[in-house]
């Protein structure tokens, strides 16, 4: 493959690991992990992820533990939890928190489908907009030492890699989809 065409090709790969991150903010009726990923605590001053001031397991299904490496936190990370968008009461026996994830009802499910779609949308606009660049660049290259046809070679190159990336945002939206519809 053309080093022209990779540049967009590693533009399209940083779009998929974004998608990515977001769908596995999204919470699908178990309980994960990654739903913390976005909730920040203040560490002496500090905003720091959750998961690096305390030990975040699943003992079961529907519930996250997190035992904070100091006791102080164990009251930040409450209220780092409670204002978050999370929309959790977490519990707090004095040495970790709980979070309990309610069983999802089939209208949130639903509603959390179209959002999954939503992103995916997003994601295949943020892919299209970097072919759209790519191919502004190559027509860019009329009349240097760049044939016509070596630009239609870039530009069908460039699609098959949208193609290909399109194709990947539609899996993932249809496995985390899936993943939500699953009782």
């Amino acid at each position: 493959m053309n080093e022209r065409v990779q540049v967009y090709e590693e533009k399209m790969k940083k779009t998929m690991v974004n998608l990515d991150g977001e769908l596995g903010t999204i919470r699908a009726g178990r309980a994960n992990p990654h739903v913390l990923d976005k909730i920040m605590v203040d560490y002496y001053g500090t905003p720091t992820p959750i998961q690096q001031v305390a030990n975040v397991s699943v003992p079961e299904p529907r519930m996250i533990q997190i035992q904070p490496w100091e006791k102080s936190m164990v009251k930040v990370i409450e209220k780092a939890i409670m204002v978050s968008e999370l929309g959790i009461n977490p519990t707090n026996d004095g040495s970790a928190i709980r979070l309990i994830f309610p069983e999802l009802t089939e209208e949130r499910r639903k509603e959390l489908v179209k959002d999954v779609k939503k992103k995916g949308e997003a994601a295949k606009v943020a892919i299209r907009n970097i072919r759209r660049d790519g191919n502004d660049a190559f027509k860019k290259l009329k009349g240097s030492e760049v044939s016509e046809d070596e630009i239609k070679d870039l530009e069908e190159q460039l699609q098959k890699v949208t193609d290909k990336y399109i194709k990947e945002v539609d899996k993932a939206v249809d496995t985390k989809s899936k993943e939500v519809m699953t009782v």
